[in-house]
């Protein structure tokens, strides 16, 4: 079992367009994020929703500079919604830019609805999977129920926005129920990020759970 390491990063894709860093919900996770990338050193790390790529490049940053063995996948239409606005191609063509430049030995862009990229996965094959999604609760409540047989036995799934209470956002709803049955870590600033273990107890949860009073006030820390 790896040690937990703090770790001080150098994301490269903030070199590339400083837009993706500026402007993210997610900028306060991606030391946290990074860091269990190196920590549980994953086959295969799925990401539902990527918008401009905060987390989904976080992470890859992580495999590329632990060169480890990881395959990175970004489900999106880059389309938009009725929560993250409708754009047109600029997103997904950055995104793709900073996939090909930096990341390209390990990073899959599936320019696919979650429904249709569901079926280019094994069961049991994910063992990362970070949802961030449509926010409006039937919407994450399906892509979770959707995805779920495709989630290792020992995988960790992560939910964007647990802490948001926006008109129209269900991800809190969703993830109160979930934490009630299910090993579960979170965190509240950077509008929430739920950490759950679904598949039940594991030797990581068991390790992290251990050590989260500290770990969560030092990531915290950073944002302040």
């Amino acid at each position: 079992m790896n040690e937990w390491k703090k770790l001080n990063p150098i994301f490269e894709y903030d070199q590339i367009d400083s837009r993706i860093l500026q402007h993210s919900a997610w900028r306060g996770h991606c030391r946290f994020a990074y860091d269990l990338i190196h920590y549980y050193q994953p086959n295969t790390i799925v990401e539902l929703g990527t918008h401009w790529g905060t987390s989904f490049f976080s992470m890859c940053q992580a495999v590329e500079d632990g060169k480890l063995p990881s395959s990175c996948y970004a489900v999106d239409t880059w389309v938009g919604d009725p929560h993250a606005g409708h754009y047109g191609n600029e997103v997904y063509d950055t995104v793709s830019v900073i996939s090909t430049t930096i990341y390209p030995r390990f990073t899959h862009l599936l320019r696919a609805t979650f429904d249709e990229a569901v079926m280019q996965f094994e069961d049991d094959s994910i063992q990362i999977l970070h949802i961030d999604g449509f926010h409006q609760y039937d919407a994450v409540s399906h892509d979770y129920e959707l995805w779920l047989p495709k989630l290792a036995e020992n995988g960790i799934i992560m939910f964007h926005d647990i802490s948001c209470h926006t008109p129209g956002f269900g991800v809190w709803k969703l993830w109160e129920s979930l934490k009630e049955k299910l090993p579960s870590l979170q965190f509240e600033h950077s509008s929430g990020l739920g950490i759950l273990f679904p598949k039940g107890i594991t030797e990581q949860y068991a390790i992290l759970k251990n050590q989260w009073p500290e770990l969560k006030a030092y990531y915290e820390s950073l944002e302040a």
